[in-house]
């Protein structure tokens, strides 16, 4: 069976009733029933023609701090019905490591209260609080908080804003790490040791009445906004993209692209970096056909197609070439210098040069991508 058709069978969405949540304000009608399966209908069409290998990605990212938009229920998108007023987007820097343009949280003004998507680690929530001020907003007014997934860059200070009264909603996952994180931060400390609390701060427990778990196509309402989760695997098994309308905010579904660059970081920490997941899930995004997708890693992206096309490039790339490094007997600190020196060789050959590859590593460094590649290719062979 050829990826793009397990992806078809796995990935589609699905025509269902959502379920209501907090915020709520009104059921769907028949409209949205009729959009949602002609929706499924156009996913298995653009399956089809998102099947071809392509070699590059076109264009350039432009990165906004606000967007406003309205979208009048028009297309693919079984969520788009109920944007009958506009939603404004605010990509806040984190400023992680005193670096500008690594990590985001992108702030969502809707019609119950302020919403914000990722978090960032608690190392950078002060920088989150004082983000949210000089936007003009009381940190109060946030209300939700949706989680891609529970990585400490993504994450980590989730458990903060549910201890001040926010909901946050989660893949189903990633809910017990929320509510304990005692295991996660455990493992982080393994791995980074002395400079743990430095990089990513304290991730504080939620409680457990504050952590609302989305299933696969569930529809969260806000005010007359609605946003979609979707289960996008591939990086990670407790991963969502937040479908709203003709956009959508891919956690690291869809790689890390810095300061306008081409480059495209490959987000395969280990341990559940899975290819064919996710080329599904990129097959499935790419039938999304969004306008914009809004990285964490980082900020908007316009050139959708292309950007989503040349990442499913990427990732056979470095599977393949970690597939034959392995199969040559190489070790694994063999590995790790052979695909950092692959990966800076084409950011180099893409224009990123000194201080934006510098960047790219602290956003995604190479050598612990390196192992969740080899750590995939081992499971498999």
């Amino acid at each position: 069976m050829q990826l793009w058709q397990r992806a078809r069978q796995q990935h589609a969405p699905l025509p269902r009733q959502p379920r209501l949540l907090p915020g709520d304000h009104h059921p769907a009608g028949p409209s949205q029933s009729r959009r949602q399966k002609n929706g499924g209908q156009k996913w298995r069409q653009a399956a089809r023609r998102h099947s071809k290998k392509v070699s590059s990605a076109g264009g350039s990212e432009n990165r906004i701090s606000d967007f406003e938009f309205a979208i009048s229920g028009l297309g693919l998108h079984p969520s788009a019905a109920a944007f009958s007023q506009s939603m404004r987007i605010h990509t806040l820097d984190l400023l992680f490591q005193d670096t500008p343009g690594l990590i985001a949280s992108h702030l969502l003004e809707t019609g119950d209260g302020l919403a914000l998507v990722e978090t960032g680690p608690g190392s950078t929530l002060p920088a989150l609080r004082a983000a949210i001020r000089a936007h003009g907003f009381d940190e109060k007014d946030v209300r939700h908080v949706l989680v891609t997934h529970i990585h400490l860059d993504h994450a980590g200070a989730a458990g903060w804003w549910a201890r001040q009264g926010a909901r946050v909603y989660c893949h189903p996952n990633a809910e017990r790490h929320l509510i304990d994180p005692s295991r996660l931060m455990a493992s982080a400390r393994m791995v980074y040791g002395d400079a743990m609390d430095r990089l990513w701060g304290e991730m504080l427990p939620a409680p457990a009445e504050q952590v609302t778990v989305l299933q696969d196509g569930e529809i969260l309402r806000l005010g007359g906004a609605e946003i979609t989760a979707w289960d996008t695997p591939g990086h990670a098994r407790h991963h969502h993209a937040f479908v709203c309308g003709d956009i959508c905010f891919t956690g690291d579904a869809a790689g890390v692209r810095l300061g306008g660059s081409s480059y495209q970081g490959v987000t395969s920490a280990p341990p559940q970096f899975e290819p064919e997941a996710y080329d599904a899930t990129l097959a499935r995004l790419l039938a999304g056909e969004f306008r914009q997708i809004y990285l964490a890693h980082f900020g908007v992206v316009n050139d959708v197609r292309a950007h989503l096309e040349a990442y499913r490039v990427r990732i056979r790339q470095v599977h393949e070439r970690m597939s034959a490094w392995v199969a040559e007997g190489r070790d694994s600190e063999t590995t790790r210098r052979l695909h950092q020196d692959a990966e800076h060789a084409l950011a180099l050959s893409q224009g990123v040069t000194g201080e934006l590859w510098q960047s790219y590593e602290k956003a995604n460094g190479t050598a612990m991508c390196a192992d969740g590649i080899r750590l995939c290719v081992e499971k498999s062979s």
